[in-house]
C-alpha cells in the first residue's frame, strides 16, 4: 500500500482516468505511476525515479523508448498526410508499403493484409472472416472457433470470449456461443504425476480431437493459438505440441490462426513465434511491435486461396462490409515501414538471439530459489511463477497477492514486471543490452529476496 500522499499528478489521475487491468476499488489508497518520459530500455516517472520498463510497456515496446529515426518517421507522416482511410477503394502509400513488407516476410505464402486498429481489433475480424468465408464456401454451420484456457486474445466481446481466462468473462456475461475451450499445453502445471512431456501432449491433443468429434468438425471453423501464451502466463508449449495438433485440423479442414501479436517481429528468436514453436499458420494476427508501440495499429494477413473466398461473398454480397475508422492509419503504417527497416538494418533477431542465453542463464539461477516453481523463457520472454510449495508445486491463495506483492517490491527497485497472478512475466524491450540485462535481473532478485521475506512474515507458505 502506498503510505505517502498522493502527488499533484496521481490525484489527478485518481479522479479522472479509468485505469484497466487494474483493482479500481483499491486505487485511492495505493495511488498510480505516472510516466513522464522514456529513453531506451528506461522510464521515468513524474518525480523523476528511473526504471527498466522489463515487460517492453505491455509486450511492444520492442525498440525501447525515444528512437529518433521512428521520431522522425512520424513527424514526417504527420506533415505530409496526417490522416486518411482505406474505404471505398482509397489508398495511402505507407499502407501499401507495409503491406508489401508484411507479405515478404510472412512465414508461409500470404496474398492480402487486413489493416486494423489492435490486436483485440485483428483477432475479432479473424473470426468475422472466418465466418464470411465459410458461408461463401455453403458452410452455414462451421463457424465455432476452439480457443484454449489460458489463452489471451484481446478484450472485444469476441476476442476477450476466445481469451482462456477467469477475469474476462466473470462479470462480463461472456464467453459468447460459438467460442470453445480445449486444454492448455502447460506441463509444468498440468501435467500429470508420472506423466512425461510426450505422454502430455499426447493426451491434450486427443482431448482437442475428442473435442472436435463431440461438437462435430461440420462446425468448427478454426483453432486460434499463440505460439507462446503471453498474458495466460508465458507458457511455452512442449516440443512438437504444434505438430501434432496440424494433421487433427488438416482432417477436418480447420483452420490455424496464428495470433503472433506478442511474439512477432523478433521477440522468440525469429521473425515469428510460429517459426521458433514449429506452428503453420494459415492466416496471421499482428499488432504491438509491428508498429513497435509507437502508435495503434493491427493486422491479420491471409493467403490467396482465403482471399478469393472473400471476393466471392463480396460479388454475391456487394462489398466487404467491414472496418475501421483507423485500420491503415498512415501513421501506424508509416511507423510499422520503419520499425521493419530498423529491425532488419539493426539485426534485432540476431541481437535477441545473442542476448536470450544470458537471458536463460539468469531465469534458470532464478527457478533455483525456493520460492520459485519454474522460470521457462524462450527468446526474449519468460515467466518466474511463485509458489508456496517447490516440490509440490501448491500455488499460494491467490487472494493473498503473492504475484502483486512482488511486482510492487521490483518496482521500489527500479524496475516494471508485470504479475499475471503469481507468475511474473519479463518481456524486456528486445534491444536491451546484456549490462542492462544483468541489471533488470539484479533488480528481480532483490525483490525475489524481499517477497520472500515478506511471504515469512504473513505465514504464507506451508509449516
Amino acid at each position: 500500500m502506498n503510505t505517502q500522499p498522493l502527488s499533484n499528478w496521481q490525484t489527478r489521475d485518481v479522479e479522472s482516468v479509468m485505469h484497466p487491468y487494474t483493482p479500481i476499488h483499491r486505487l485511492r489508497e495505493t495511488g498510480t505511476l505516472v510516466i513522464e518520459r522514456g529513453k531506451g530500455v528506461y522510464v521515468y516517472d513524474t518525480q523523476g525515479r528511473g526504471y527498466i520498463e522489463g515487460m517492453s510497456g505491455l509486450w511492444c515496446a520492442g525498440l525501447g523508448f525515444g528512437d529518433e529515426e521512428l521520431i522522425e518517421a512520424a513527424t514526417e507522416q504527420l506533415r505530409t498526410l496526417p490522416y486518411y482511410h482505406l474505404f471505398g477503394a482509397k489508398g495511402t502509400e505507407s499502407a501499401v508499403e507495409l503491406a508489401e513488407k508484411l507479405k515478404e516476410l510472412a512465414p508461409v505464402p500470404m496474398s492480402k493484409v487486413f489493416f486494423t486498429s489492435s490486436g483485440s481489433e485483428a483477432n475479432d475480424t479473424q473470426v468475422k472472416f472466418a465466418w464470411y468465408m465459410n458461408n461463401a464456401l455453403g458452410r452455414p454451420k462451421k463457424k465455432k472457433i476452439i480457443s484454449r484456457i489460458k489463452a489471451y486474445h484481446g478484450v472485444t466481446i469476441m476476442s476477450a470470449s476466445l481469451t482462456g481466462l477467469p477475469n474476462n468473462h466473470i462479470g462480463w456475461d461472456l464467453p459468447l456461443e460459438r467460442v470453445l475451450h480445449t486444454d492448455c499445453p502447460h506441463y509444468y502445471r498440468f501435467g500429470r504425476d508420472g506423466e512425461s512431456e510426450a505422454e502430455f501432449t499426447a493426451r491434450v491433443v486427443q482431448s482437442l480431437s475428442d473435442l472436435i468429434e463431440r461438437e462435430g468438425p461440420d462446425t468448427i471453423a478454426a483453432f486460434i493459438a499463440e505460439p507462446v501464451m503471453g498474458a495466460g502466463g508465458v507458457i511455452i508449449p512442449p516440443q512438437g505440441y504444434y505438430e501434432a495438433i496440424q494433421p487433427v485440423l488438416d482432417e477436418h479442414d480447420i483452420i490455424m490462426i496464428d495470433d503472433e501479436v506478442i511474439n512477432g517481429f523478433g521477440r522468440t528468436g525469429n521473425w515469428w513465434g510460429c517459426q521458433t514453436m514449429g506452428m503453420t499458420p494459415t492466416t496471421i494476427s499482428v499488432a504491438k511491435q509491428l508498429t513497435a508501440a509507437y502508435a495503434p495499429l493491427g493486422a491479420v494477413m491471409v493467403p490467396e486461396d482465403i482471399y478469393q473466398a472473400y471476393v466471392d461473398q463480396s460479388a454475391q454480397i456487394g462489398t466487404l462490409g467491414h472496418g475501421f475508422t483507423y485500420g491503415g492509419h498512415p501513421l501506424g503504417c508509416a511507423l510499422g515501414v520503419k520499425a521493419i527497416e530498423i529491425y532488419q538494418k539493426r539485426n534485432i533477431v540476431e541481437h535477441v538471439r545473442r542476448v536470450a542465453p544470458v537471458f536463460a542463464i539468469r531465469m534458470q539461477r532464478i527457478a533455483e530459489h525456493p520460492l520459485v516453481g519454474e522460470a521457462p523463457s524462450v527468446g526474449l520472454v519468460g515467466a518466474v511463477e511463485l509458489v508456496a510449495d517447490k516440490k509440490a508445486k501448491q500455488p499460494f491463495d491467490p487472494k493473498r497477492g503473492v504475484g502483486p506483492a512482488f511486482a510492487r517490491f521490483v518496482e521500489g527497485h527500479g524496475a516494471i514486471l508485470r504479475a499475471l497472478g503469481d507468475r511474473i512475466a519479463l518481456c524486456p524491450p528486445m534491444i536491451i543490452s546484456e549490462a542492462e540485462l544483468n541489471e533488470l535481473f539484479d533488480k528481480f532478485e532483490l525483490a525475489l529476496a524481499d517477497t520472500e521475506a515478506w511471504v515469512a512474515k504473513e505465514q504464507l507458505r506451508a509449516a
